[in-house]
């Protein structure tokens, strides 16, 4: 779990990197340099399906994330936790309101055709940005955005970093370590 072993590239990962690279072109101003498609391993195979891309394109623009200007695209973040370093990037960083008022929503875009997204990796992306802009992860929200249906999911209960340390160490969760209450539909801290 800390450290996945390399698996052959898929056509939908190679989507989604493609996805992920138009999103940061529409707002290039806010992006810090990373690796170009091609690049990546695996990039000479062919596309299957380039209408799959043409397609994510069009649903991004139904979103309403189309119409608002992120604050950072591919956010670079490094997190030390439990003992180990966790480093990725955020997909995009919403900010509502300034100085002292100001509240952030981390963005997470899943290009996948199923909601199968862990809410986990939205609790770290939270942590890291808090600590990161020294501001209290209540005023950092999360949310996935499935871009094939717009639907947009924003997990209540995220664990804070107390509670990420002892899921990685293999502790039990405990009581009352999450930021909010568990909602009705089940989405809980973990």
């Amino acid at each position: 779990m800390a450290r996945p072993m390399p698996s052959p590239p898929q056509p939908a990962a190679r989507r989604g990197t493609r996805f992920h690279a138009w999103v940061e072109t529409r707002f290039e101003a806010l992006t810090l340099p990373m690796l170009e498609p091609e690049e990546l391993p695996g990039a000479d195979a062919e596309i299957a399906d380039e209408r799959d891309l043409e397609a994510l394109k069009e649903a991004f623009e139904r979103t309403e994330y189309a119409h608002r200007t992120p604050l950072r695209v591919e956010a670079p973040f490094q997190l030390a936790i439990a003992g180990r370093v966790v480093r990725g990037r955020i997909d995009a960083v919403y900010r509502e309101g300034d100085g002292e008022e100001a509240t952030y929503e981390i963005v997470d875009w899943k290009t996948n055709r199923s909601r199968t997204a862990d809410p986990l990796q939205l609790a770290v992306y939270r942590l890291a940005w808090a600590e990161q802009q020294g501001v209290p992860p209540e005023r950092v929200t999360a949310a996935f955005v499935y871009v094939r249906t717009g639907e947009v999911v924003r997990p209540q209960g995220l664990p804070d970093r107390a509670a990420l340390e002892r899921l990685l160490l293999g502790e039990p969760a405990g009581e009352g370590q999450c930021d909010e209450p568990p909602e009705p539909d089940g989405t809980e801290c973990r």
